[in-house]
């Protein structure tokens, strides 16, 4: 076993974005509030001990709005929902409180604009994914789906000098350049946002790692195995060379990682909270003698404004009502 000690390098920015760190608040504030229980449509964020976490508190995690009690209070995720799903709320008259992240909402006002002027759409995004199925469910027509330069190649449209696109949001501006190279090379007139409405957390995160990967033997990545940028900061690293995990917490480190390791990087995916990284140190401490120290890089200070019914107490007459 090798007993040199270990130097652990943090990645900065890592863990918690502003989207994340609103949308948590909001469930938590809603409990505090309204008392549990408190039912989420889907996971509030793509992080298995924050769901466990507040599941313990009186959270109700569900995938579909049918499955919640008549007037019961009801969240839905970070990750945006579809039109319908919305209506269905309102139908059933649930007391709703909108967590979706503000720059995913942009992409759905986005997508709008563009169907509103009479354009073909097209989502740059992973098939499947909560965020994707948002954005596709607040338009009216087809969208085309791509996640590849190949997909680009293979598009049929009825429409090619009426085209636009939009991207998910945990996608960074490196992930998609490509694509959207292919796009604009394929179909010159095609509308699309500005690069720097992408979210600014994927990039910061994938900067961060890409410069953590330089200097380490090997990189540990906290985040949860359906978080889409915690795996995407795993591949990064991978792609550099380095021996990379993605780990939900600290009992997943094994003993023979850190043969040969002198040097290991962490980072932590945009839904993994601070209080991972610092149980993944105390693990790796117990496991070897080691210093901590934090890179260079950004530092965010974004914050969402949270909404009225966690600031102004507005379901308060409606739950005595009932």
């Amino acid at each position: 076993m090798n007993t040199e000690p270990l130097a652990i390098l943090l990645a900065q920015p890592r863990g918690f974005c502003a989207g994340v760190e609103r949308a948590i608040e909001i469930v938590e504030k809603a409990l505090e509030i309204y008392g549990p229980p408190v039912y989420v449509r889907h996971e509030i964020v793509h992080n298995k001990w924050v769901v466990e976490n507040l599941r313990a508190k009186g959270v109700v995690f569900v995938n579909e709005v049918g499955e919640i009690p008549d007037g019961a209070i009801t969240v839905f995720s970070a990750h945006g929902i579809a039109e319908k799903v919305e209506n269905e709320a309102h139908l059933r008259e649930l007391l709703v409180i909108d967590a979706t992240c503000p720059l995913v909402t942009k992409v759905h006002k986005e997508a709008q604009r563009y169907e509103t002027d009479g354009c073909e759409l097209i989502l740059i995004g992973h098939a499947g994914h909560p965020e994707v199925e948002g954005t596709m469910g607040r338009v009216k027509q087809k969208v085309h789906l791509i996640a590849s330069v190949r997909e680009v190649e293979l598009l049929q449209v009825e429409c090619p000098d009426n085209l636009a696109y939009v991207t998910q949001t945990t996608l960074s501006v490196d992930d998609t350049s490509s694509i959207i190279a292919a796009l604009k090379a394929r179909f010159p007139s095609i509308k699309g946002p500005n690069l720097r409405d992408i979210c600014y957390a994927t990039q910061n995160r994938q900067n961060a790692v890409r410069k953590l990967a330089g200097k380490v033997d090997m990189v540990l990545v906290i985040g949860s195995a359906n978080s889409s940028n915690s795996n995407r900061l795993r591949d990064l690293a991978t792609e550099m060379g380095v021996i990379s995990y993605l780990i939900d917490d600290e009992q997943a480190i094994k003993t023979q990682w850190l043969g040969g390791v002198s040097r290991i990087g962490i980072t932590a995916g945009a839904s993994a909270p601070e209080l991972l990284v610092d149980k993944v140190i105390e693990r790796l401490k117990s496991m070897r003698s080691a210093t901590v120290s934090i890179l260079d890089g950004l530092t965010e200070n974004t914050r969402f404004k949270l909404p009225p019914e966690v600031t102004s107490n507005p379901f308060t007459i409606q739950k005595q009502v009932s």
